[in-house]
């Protein structure tokens, strides 16, 4: 059961941003799991520990659910009611990743395997690079890139304490990359963070629809460049925390229009889908389309997210 903020009645939403996401989805709904905490979950690391030597070490403690789209995630809470879910011994030793449950589903989509070369084009602070390593056993390459040098400071911490050793991390644009093809590329784009108000509730104040479209411009050159470095037959895992159309659908579409060799490829998770976009303002997007991930916090009780599989054919 979802528990409301303490001071949810003090958050005004702006008018133009009630207009839009009126129409998007039921808006109360909407509105009621925003203003409401979101569920602490993990992902236990197993290149370090055993998914059930983990529960048993935690369990004395802490009360764990399973979270149905990830095998090593589970929703966390305390049997005392206790909140920092990181300061354990077991999160020190990198037995486990305090991430956000719909965060989990990139690289599970992306599904990278030991020996591949691999990309994460935005990968700090390192929830998913951490995750991609993982399912790679530690085997191949992951080039771990972001823009900023301030935030390869927690992705580098993040990397030794999860012992992870096939990783080359590098700061650069996105759009710099050059040199290799990738088997694999995950692009968890900057974005306007829609989905993350539940524990950032500033985005309320933040958002704007002038940023949503200088983000959509960014996001459109990321994708751009990230198809281009791509192998042929290769995956890439678009997403983003974002419940914007114009951040989402609109870049997928983009991609679809401007490459005739990019197809939206469909996967299953068990979990619950917001319907996809398929026409914004004026614009109709193409309509394989239909195939993206598109949540809703009120769908799951978790984040807002958006995750599309794209091949080149």
């Amino acid at each position: 059961m979802i528990k409301p903020f303490p001071d949810a009645a003090k958050y005004e939403f702006k008018e133009k941003f009630i207009e839009r996401y009126s129409k998007l989805t039921d808006w109360e709904i909407f509105k009621k799991y925003n203003l409401s905490f979101l569920r602490k979950s993990i992902r236990v690391n197993t290149l370090k520990i055993k998914i059930d030597e983990l529960k048993k070490r935690l369990e004395k403690n802490w009360i764990l659910e399973q979270v149905p789209w990830c095998k090593e995630g589970f929703f966390i809470s305390h049997k005392e009611g206790r909140l920092d879910v990181g300061n354990t011994i077991e999160h020190t030793q990198g037995y486990y990743y305090v991430q956000e449950a719909a965060s989990m589903i990139p690289p599970i989509v992306l599904d990278p395997k030991p020996g591949e070369i691999v990309l994460d084009m935005c990968a700090a602070p390192g929830s998913k690079a951490t995750q991609i390593s993982q399912y790679m056993k530690n085997k191949g390459l992951l080039v771990a890139n972001d823009i900023k040098g301030m935030r390869l400071a927690s992705l580098g911490i993040n990397l030794q304490r999860c012992g992870i050793m096939n990783e080359i991390v590098t700061l650069t644009p996105g759009t710099a990359i050059k040199g290799t093809e990738f088997d694999k590329i995950l692009l968890d784009a900057p974005c306007s963070g829609t989905g993350t108000i539940r524990k950032s509730p500033k985005t309320i104040k933040i958002w704007n629809t002038e940023m949503v479209k200088r983000l959509a411009a960014v996001q459109k050159k990321l994708i751009t460049h990230a198809f281009e470095i791509l192998k042929k037959g290769g995956v890439l895992v678009y997403s983003t925390c974002s419940n914007e159309p114009e951040e989402n659908e609109g870049v997928v579409d983009f991609l679809l229009k401007k490459y005739d060799n990019a197809k939206v490829e469909k996967f299953d998770l068990k979990i619950k889908r917001g319907k996809p976009i398929l026409e914004f303002k004026d614009k109709k997007y193409d309509p394989s389309i239909k195939e993206v991930l598109r949540l809703w916090p009120q769908d799951n009780d978790t984040e807002g997210f958006f995750v599309a599989k794209i091949i080149k054919k």
